[in-house]
């Protein structure tokens, strides 16, 4: 994985940086922020759920939201074998934002987000053996609902065969995690007597709902009803 200290990809933007800082003051934060550990960059995976996915198009760049699985070594997208979106060849970049809470400054100039996020860059492989493709897919499956793959019905030969899956390498990427309280808590705002501090933001899984269609007397699994008034994703 790439250095996020020094060797930061210039698309990595800062979505809670403040909004007054001067291009040097900015590099500083970015720096700060920067993770470079294997162990980070798994954590932002495994807190996400929907990436968004910069690809080449006719006419410029195009971002398309699609949700992911991964292992060790690669992050797994799907779609349409009909998308153009989805077409190999060309260096794309995978996008994971997990908002943890606002930061509410006295200034609005340093107001900021508390999020962890992970930009994974790869030139993607088209995945085309039926095994693998069914691996991948698992992969994608068991991130968004543990427990699911083996529960309801798998892909047909048919459906498959309509799905095309990426394969994008993790070898570089970057992450940035921003915590903690504003950063003015030494400038002169703080005379302005005005509260400032962290709005945490803390997701929680709701009651299923069942299917109109669903006949009576057909509970949701375990592995789904259990997850009910949990966190969705705990950091």
């Amino acid at each position: 994985m790439a250095d996020t200290g020094d060797a930061l990809r210039p698309g990595h933007a800062e979505p809670g940086g403040p909004l007054s800082a001067t291009p040097r003051t900015r590099h500083r934060r970015l720096r700060e922020q920067g993770r470079s550990e294997r162990a980070d960059l798994m954590a932002v995976l495994g807190a996400g759920f929907v990436a968004h996915l910069g690809v080449p198009a006719e006419h410029g760049v195009m971002v398309v939201p699609t949700v992911y699985g991964f292992d060790d070594h690669h992050v797994y997208v799907h779609g349409s074998v009909a998308s153009q979106s989805l077409a190999a060849g060309a260096a794309y970049c995978l996008t994971i934002t997990v908002v943890d809470g606002l930061v509410l400054a006295r200034s609005v100039f340093e107001h900021a987000v508390n999020y962890r996020s992970a930009m994974i860059y790869a030139v993607p492989r088209i995945i085309s053996d039926d095994e693998e493709k069914l691996a991948g897919l698992r992969l994608v499956s068991e991130h968004l609902a543990p427990g699911q793959w083996d529960y309801a019905r798998r892909p047909s030969r048919k459906e498959l065969a309509a799905t095309r899956l990426l394969a994008m390498s993790l070898d570089e990427a970057s992450v940035k995690v921003r915590t903690g309280p504003p950063d003015d808590g030494d400038s002169p705002d703080v005379a302005l007597g005005l509260w400032a501090g962290e709005l945490p933001l803390d997701p929680r899984w709701g009651q299923p709902v069942p299917d109109p269609a669903l006949p009576a007397g057909i509970r949701p699994p375990a592995h789904i009803a259990s997850r009910a008034g949990n966190e969705v994703r705990p950091a």
